[in-house]
């Protein structure tokens, strides 16, 4: 089978995007070395596809490829193996070749193959001349050092070429998120908002009394609903967006108690018991009382999520943080170091079908880290219970 022809070499020649393409300078300057070194008139940087040879690199040769017919490139490509010409006029099958007989009236050639970092023969690094030459084991040598560098400019400008389609889906995919984060917050939120504005009327209103029970649960799944929209636009907010702070004076005692208020009825739900333990005067930190409250706020709520009727959800308070600390299912080792990652959700979360998007840590981290704080999870393993520590600098 020709190697000329190989589907898996011809790929690994079109993924460098050079062929009818401007010639790299770099590659260009080169063969001008080449040129040099070894006083020829011409040398080429060629690539070799399935049906042609184009000059990726060039000095003195004219045109920019041509057929595989006449290429001694093409026959270093198949056999991989360096080919030297002394002259080509008196080969059998040279000598009757276009480029032989007429311009550029080729006598010597010397090539070696251009092997790419995956093994792959993408053409050779060559010289020529119009002139019969011999050509020693040493220039040999040198000429499959010139073909190393060669594949090595050739590697950069792939990898140049694969960061520029990183970038640019990248792009792509932090405009999607801003869509999605438009579209929530207009077609979701806004509406689900002034539903809870007219049953927050309805709930005021004496005359509705009888049907207070219907509308209760109404406005609480609304509430919900909203503070899940809220999760999402927070959690999905393009990791580079700073997040605004309040920089003031803040207690940790109040902090808790913000949080432990804004799970209560969802614990009450749950049968889980919250127990605030710490000191009774206040606990000054700097920070945002409301961005350290939302953080505090996820992990109780986590707490309460993965903990088991009858059991208690403590929040400890010390003079450099806030720790939570539950009785119910843990974190097995192999998943702890993925629990921050937006959108991550355990095996458990997802077998006992627990509320959530996992988003709750994430955000938590990121105001911890806009604190210049750490958020730390721990866990000695399934059934085990965790221990979600928010540390803030003082």
């Amino acid at each position: 089978m020709s190697t000329v022809g190989d589907a898996a070499r011809v790929a690994a020649v079109h993924s460098y995007q050079l062929l009818d393409a401007p010639r790299p300078v770099v590659l260009d300057e080169l063969t001008r070395l080449a040129s040099s070194v070894f006083e020829t008139p011409m040398s080429t940087v060629t690539l070799v596809a399935g049906d042609r040879q184009w000059f990726a690199g060039s000095t003195g040769m004219p045109g920019s490829g041509g057929p595989l017919s006449s290429s001694f490139c093409g026959h270093v490509v198949d056999s991989r193996m360096p080919l030297v010409v002394r002259d080509a006029l008196t080969h059998p099958v040279y000598s009757a070749w276009a480029n032989v007989v007429g311009a550029p009236h080729i006598r010597y050639y010397a090539g070696v193959p251009l092997i790419d970092e995956d093994g792959h023969v993408l053409g050779t690094m060559c010289v020529l001349d119009d002139r019969p030459r011999e050509t020693g084991d040493k220039q040999v040598d040198l000429l499959r050092t010139m073909a190393g560098q060669a594949a090595g400019h050739l590697s950069a400008i792939r990898n140049r070429l694969l960061l520029a389609e990183i970038g640019d889906e990248l792009s792509r995919a932090i405009s999607r998120e801003e869509d999605f984060v438009a579209t929530v917050s207009h077609e979701l939120r806004t509406p689900v908002t002034t539903i809870q504005g007219y049953l927050e009327l309805l709930v005021d209103n004496e005359e509705l009394e009888p049907y207070r029970k219907m509308i209760e649960p109404i406005q609480r799944n609304g509430e919900r609903l909203v503070r899940m929209v809220d999760h999402l636009l927070a959690g999905t907010r393009p990791p580079g967006t700073p997040l605004p702070l309040l920089r003031a004076q803040t207690d940790l005692v109040t902090v808790a108690g913000a949080a432990i208020a804004a799970c209560r009825s969802q614990a009450a739900q749950r049968e889980v018991t919250l127990l605030l333990e710490g000191p009774a005067e206040p606990v000054g930190v700097p920070g945002d009382f409301t961005r350290l409250s939302q953080a505090a706020e996820h992990l109780v709520r986590n707490a309460v999520l993965f903990s088991p009727a009858g059991s208690v959800v403590r929040i400890r308070i010390d003079e450099t943080g806030l720790d939570v600390v539950d009785e119910g299912a843990g974190i097995p080792a192999d998943e702890l170091p993925h629990v921050v990652e937006r959108f991550y959700r355990g095996r458990f979360a997802r077998e006992q079908a627990v509320p959530g998007v996992g988003l709750g840590l994430s955000i938590a981290q990121r105001i911890m880290k806009a604190h210049d704080g750490t958020l730390t999870v721990l866990s000695d393993g399934s059934g085990m219970g965790t221990t979600a520590r928010l540390s803030v600098v003082c």
